[in-house]
């Protein structure tokens, strides 16, 4: 099946998302050929990376990448890599003068032809980026481990891996993976939840955090038969590269409503009076926060990229047991992860 334009699609699985991000306004002043032709399932772009350097992963006709270039500002850099031949064509042909509506004295986005599973190959050097984002694309790698294992190299320390993909409840039978309408859909390549945690957590990535979930709708009576009671949703994940041992593997407690508090200072542009940084840690301005010492981590001075926009009070020199962290996420969806904290 040939894809296109967005409006092909039998399934809400490239178009589905979580709640609306600002960023969703900012799309709508792209040129109109790189919205259309873009397929993806959220908006994976977070606020405040000002100056910072971002890689796409699958970037297509660059719609992400577009929006990644306003915010990261004239100092920043985004990178998108794409296997397909026309999309980066598509990408390419107006990011010179995208950047020149944008105020830029010089073009920050740059597109390069590769496979999502081998980053070196196209010119992407360890240690390089702040933060990777992807939109729907990692369903669709036949080796998802080495795609986790990819991003951990090129990540900065501190640094984000921030996208959104589909997901499924169970691990799907042979004849849904080979489905062709199916791969078209990004459904036949959806990873089970917890195959998900434990790819990440191999890779590096030691406590992966749900920011958004929604159910992916199948409209099609064919392909609901073939797909019998398996569910699917699209769900955007953080996952942080930080130093080794620092994430532990369950939500610890190190007296964070005294030794060691959290306080976002309202820093970051569109998201002044709060910050969310997943399912169930939202942080208001000038407040204290109970975390445990993962959620600490992920903010903290000298470790995250997020670091400049929270202050952290205290340190772990205590332990006072398991921290009971909140899953907002089991009221999105009707299926549990035990993988998850």
């Amino acid at each position: 099946m040939v894809l296109h334009t967005s409006k092909d699609l039998k399934t809400s699985a490239c178009t589905a998302s979580g709640r609306p991000h600002p960023v969703v306004v900012m799309l709508l002043f792209l040129p109109e050929i790189v919205r259309e032709k873009f397929y993806g399932c959220g908006a994976p772009l977070p606020l405040g990376i000002e100056g910072r350097s971002v890689l796409d992963l699958g970037s297509g006709s660059g719609r992400d990448c577009y929006a990644a270039a306003a915010l990261v500002g004239p100092t920043g850099s985004v990178v998108g890599i794409d296997m397909t031949a026309e999309q980066l064509s598509v990408a390419r042909a107006h990011a010179e003068q995208y950047c020149k509506s944008l105020g830029y004295d010089r073009c920050n986005l740059n597109f390069v032809e590769g496979y999502i599973e081998r980053l070196e190959e196209a010119g992407i050097q360890a240690n390089t980026f702040d933060l990777v984002i992807s939109n729907c694309v990692v369903n669709l790698s036949p080796d998802k481990p080495r795609v986790l294992r990819e991003v951990y190299r090129v990540l900065k320390p501190g640094g984000e891996f921030y996208f959104s993909d589909v997901y499924c409840d169970r691990r799907l039978p042979k004849n849904v993976q080979e489905h062709e309408v199916l791969w078209g859909e990004c459904i036949a390549g959806a990873l089970y939840t917890n195959d998900f945690i434990r790819y990440a957590r191999a890779a590096g990535f030691g406590d992966p955090r749900i920011l958004s979930s929604a159910p992916i709708e199948v409209h099609d009576p064919e392909l609901k038969a073939i797909l019998g009671e398996a569910k699917f949703f699209s769900i955007t994940y953080r996952l942080f590269k930080l130093p080794e041992g620092m994430l532990e593997t369950l939500c610890e407690d190190y007296g964070q409503a005294s030794a060691q508090a959290v306080r976002y200072k309202g820093t970051i542009k569109g998201m002044e009076h709060s910050y969310m940084l997943d399912d169930h840690h939202l942080f208001e301005k000038g407040k204290l926060s109970l975390v445990c010492g993962n959620t600490a981590a992920m903010l903290e001075n000298g470790v995250s990229w997020l670091a400049p926009h929270f202050e952290i009070l205290g340190d772990r020199s205590v332990h006072y047991g398991e921290f009971p962290c909140k899953l907002n996420f089991y009221k999105l969806s009707n299926f549990q992860s035990d993988l998850l904290c």
